[in-house]
């Protein structure tokens, strides 16, 4: 049975020893369907929006202008260009292998959720009649990848992919001392050459320029708008500037119990107060001279973050503040 409906028939036949109905565990259920409804509904306007997009990047910019792209897109799009087969098949009958690879190594709502993407995508390139943006060669790499990249990256936010490269990459890496990165860079490498030696090395030199404008906007789709940075902060004045970032800042923190690592004269270690938090890059500023004023030596430890999931990561508002 579906995980999304499987909770409105589970638990109203449970009964204590009276025969009544389990108040709690029906409204759990309820809880937990609504929760599974609303992760159902976000990711299908992800994966939705997601081939909308790319679809929108092939025919309105990539297509029209004979350019080509990496992964499987751009396999797809230089066979199409070559042989005039129809595009919008050659990217379920490429694709296929991947996803089938991908429900071994990840998981079946991983290749169904991929599968229903990447058939969307065949279908918005064959049915909807985008219309051609430009013809400006620099233009059409932009944002032919831009949009292309969104597309991709709005999908991998959705549960699923739109080209199977990374599915390969994955599995290469286990089997290899490459890293995913390594591999994707080797296999749009010897696209690139092929589409220099079949069509031209201007187009390939503007896939090149694509596949970079697709990939960056990837990230920035699935890394988020705002990127964070993990703070470290080791100081005498800890208690005070906890309550500055709590207080002053809204930011959660986390303490650490610690020593500090020297003792002159070989005496006993101080134990010290370790404080982590979390703040966006625009906030790194600020909490660097919050703390200057408290404990000009206390010592600081920047990390970049990719993504964060709960928590008291946002800047709580004045009303739960006070």
């Amino acid at each position: 049975m579906n995980p999304i409906f499987q909770t409105i028939f589970t638990r109203f036949a449970l009964s204590d020893k009276k025969g009544k109905v389990d108040e709690d565990s029906i409204i759990r259920e309820i809880d937990l369907m609504k929760l599974r409804l609303i992760q159902f509904f976000k990711e299908f306007v992800l994966i939705t929006a997601g081939f909308l997009l790319a679809g929108f990047g092939l025919k309105g910019f990539l297509l029209p202008n004979s350019f080509i792209d990496g992964g499987v897109t751009g396999i797809s799009l230089l066979i199409s260009e070559v042989t005039g087969f129809e595009l919008s098949v050659l990217l379920i009958i490429i694709n296929l292998p991947f996803i089938i690879l991908g429900f071994k190594q990840i998981g079946p709502q991983f290749a169904v959720k991929s599968i229903l993407a990447i058939i969307g995508l065949a279908l918005a390139v064959y049915f909807i009649d985008y219309p051609v943006v430009t013809s400006d060669k620099l233009l059409v790499a932009a944002f032919g990848g831009f949009f292309l990249g969104a597309g991709i990256g709005l999908t991998v936010r959705g549960g699923g992919v739109l080209d199977g490269t990374e599915v390969l990459a994955i599995y290469l890496s286990k089997k290899s001392g490459l890293t995913i990165g390594d591999i994707i860079l080797i296999f749009n490498v010897l696209i690139f050459a092929v589409g220099a030696y079949v069509l031209s090395i201007e187009v390939a030199l503007y896939a090149i320029l694509t596949y970079y404008a697709a990939a960056k906007t990837v990230d920035f789709i699935i890394e988020g708008i705002e990127e964070y940075t993990g703070i470290t902060i080791i100081s005498d004045r800890s208690e005070k500037i906890r309550k500055m970032i709590t207080e002053d800042l809204g930011h959660g923190t986390t303490i650490y119990k610690g020593e500090k690592g020297y003792a002159p004269d070989g005496g006993e270690l101080k134990p010290v107060d370790i404080i982590y938090t979390v703040v966006t890059r625009l906030e790194i500023a600020r909490l660097q001279n919050e703390i200057d004023m408290i404990d000009p030596s206390a010592f600081i430890i920047k990390n970049n973050i990719k993504d964060t999931k709960g928590g008291m990561i946002k800047r709580l508002n004045s009303a739960k503040m006070k």
